[in-house]
């Protein structure tokens, strides 16, 4: 199979491995852009068809089809955020976070879900966000639904995903089908690792190829350090490039210089890279409201083979407990399936020794469910805050409160009924004292006693938000609705941390529409002339 990333190379892309430069410099562009995740591939990609001079900073590698081998010992120390082992401060919370060229596209599992129209609703009367609604939105997604092949997933779902439907659906939940943004996928399973046959539409094979054909450079292995401020003016930006180990600094530096710059690092990225910088921040919001869709897991034992690992990772859902819960009272949540591989399974199952490898025998007839909380919207949900810790590298601090843990109760409680009624022989909440039930009498009473506090109840996300919150006015944000910097006139936060709230649904799709919105925004004004909305 022909490898893109490859053959664009060959034929003469501008990459630059800086873990390979012999000595530092400076270079001047038009615009910069730090990150090539959702936000940053979108923008490259408007802003090289306006005619625009592009440069793009990845602190991880560029990998392509041809490293992608479906391997868990490869993918997860090369695609991801601290080798897939990111935590929050109390390390009560696991964070799945890409770090490779591409971004979390690269390693997502393909939901594309829009932006609930509650959701905008709510930023409107909260933050001021009068511009943003879903149906001044809906082009946007559209558009990128398009660009991306976003689309329904006919083929059938996997068994992982059918126990969730089967349980839904006899409980009376509605379930739906997740819309997948793939070309000519071959249901392998292995979205986590880097697709190996270039179905997956992300970043890394769709925007970021066509800026770079239009003579966009692309530095990896470059670390964003800080940026240098004069007035109300970002006028450079200072860069570590990284040793082939991509953590540790080469001693070579690179400045940056631009018209423009623009910070699509994510939630946790680019909040840390502007307070390493002390932007101004008078209202010191730069960091809170930071969220995560924290997820409570069900694991189950049925009666025949699931075989987890393979087909679509997720292809259904339910809003059930999202759509019966008051958006700003307690939390709702919405259901999903991962897909189950051995090392995600065994580093996120509980128990140890003879318990841990008694489940891990199991492996085949494993299922599991997600519960992701909607965080943000209760008075009592505030989310978490991005510091700096050791060496100026971010930590998130991520307190979980009596209302996150209202949740998880409720939540688990509906998993464990859902796959009893889906034929499971033992139900087991991903919990260390939990000892798993096997019937859902049993498992009702059983969870409904379950201390419920960190580190004993195993909480995940994939899914980090806000951090850089729009807003109309400097004192409840810090960008507006552009995603334009309240204090300084040149830079632009393109990405997911600037969502004020969570978004109860997978972010990918809302980043993109809104990243190409604003884009667009920036490339009219500062190519001088109006821009389509997508090349």
């Amino acid at each position: 199979m022909e490898d893109p990333i490859r053959i664009g190379l060959a034929a003469g892309w501008k990459h630059v491995d800086a873990s390979k430069l012999g000595k530092g410099g400076t270079i001047d562009t038009d615009v910069l852009i730090v990150g090539t995740g959702a936000g940053g591939g979108v923008t490259a990609d408007l802003l090289s068809a306006a005619g625009l001079r592009v440069v793009l900073i990845e602190e991880g590698p560029l990998r392509s089809s041809s490293d992608f081998r479906m391997l868990e010992s490869d993918a997860y120390p090369e695609l991801y955020q601290e080798s897939a082992a990111r935590k929050t401060a109390d390390k009560a919370i696991n964070i799945l976070q890409g770090r490779c060229v591409g971004g979390s596209t690269t390693v997502n599992w393909t939901s594309s879900f829009r932006t609930p129209p509650e959701v905008f609703d709510f930023w409107q009367r909260q933050f001021g966000l009068q511009q943003l609604s879903a149906s001044s939105m809906s082009s946007w997604f559209a558009v990128m639904e398009h660009k991306l092949w976003v689309r329904p997933w006919e083929t059938p779902p996997n068994a992982n995903n059918k126990v969730l439907a089967l349980g839904a659906e006899k409980l009376g939940f509605e379930v739906g089908a997740i819309k997948r943004n793939v070309k000519g996928c071959w249901n392998l399973g292995y979205c986590g690792m880097g697709c190996p046959t270039n179905a997956k539409q992300s970043m890394l094979l769709t925007t970021i190829p066509a800026a770079l054909n239009r003579g966009a450079t692309l530095y990896s292995r470059l670390r964003a350090e800080r940026l240098r401020f004069d007035g109300n003016r970002i006028s450079a930006l200072d860069c570590s490039a990284l040793q082939p180990d991509g953590i540790y600094p080469s001693g070579r530096r690179l400045l940056f210089r631009a018209r423009h710059f623009v910070v699509a690092g994510g939630a946790i990225g680019s909040p840390a890279l502007l307070i390493r910088s002390s932007v101004p921040d008078p209202y010191r919001l730069l960091g809170k409201r930071t969220f995560l869709h924290p997820v409570v897991i069900s694991s189950a034992l049925m009666p025949d083979r699931v075989d987890a690992y393979a087909g679509a990772p997720q292809s259904i859902y339910s809003d059930h407990f999202l759509r019966e819960a008051p958006l700003d009272g307690p939390l709702g949540f919405k259901l999903e399936t991962p897909p189950l591989h051995p090392v995600l399974y065994s580093t996120t199952l509980q128990g140890f020794g003879e318990a841990h490898a008694h489940l891990m025998r199991e492996f085949t007839r494993a299922n599991v469910i997600l519960a992701l909380l909607r965080d943000g919207f209760n008075p009592e949900s505030r989310g978490g805050q991005v510091r700096l810790g050791l060496a100026g590298q971010p930590v998130l601090d991520y307190p979980l409160g009596e209302v996150i843990w209202e949740a998880a109760r409720r939540a688990l409680l509906a998993m464990a009924e859902i796959q009893f009624a889906a034929g499971a022989r033992w139900v087991n909440p991903v919990h260390e004292a939990a000892p798993g039930y096997s019937t859902w009498a049993e498992a009702k009473r059983g969870i409904a006693e379950l201390p419920l506090k960190p580190l004993i109840c195993r909480v995940v996300s994939a899914h980090v938000m806000g951090g850089c919150g729009m807003a109309d006015a400097p004192h409840r944000g810090v960008v507006d609705h552009r995603g334009r910097h309240f204090w300084l006139d040149n830079l632009s936060v393109h990405d997911g941390s600037v969502f004020p709230t969570s978004l109860g649904v997978n972010p990918q799709l809302s980043i993109y529409g809104l990243a190409a919105r604003n884009a667009s925004l920036l490339a009219a004004e500062l190519s001088g002339r109006p821009v389509p909305a997508i090349p």
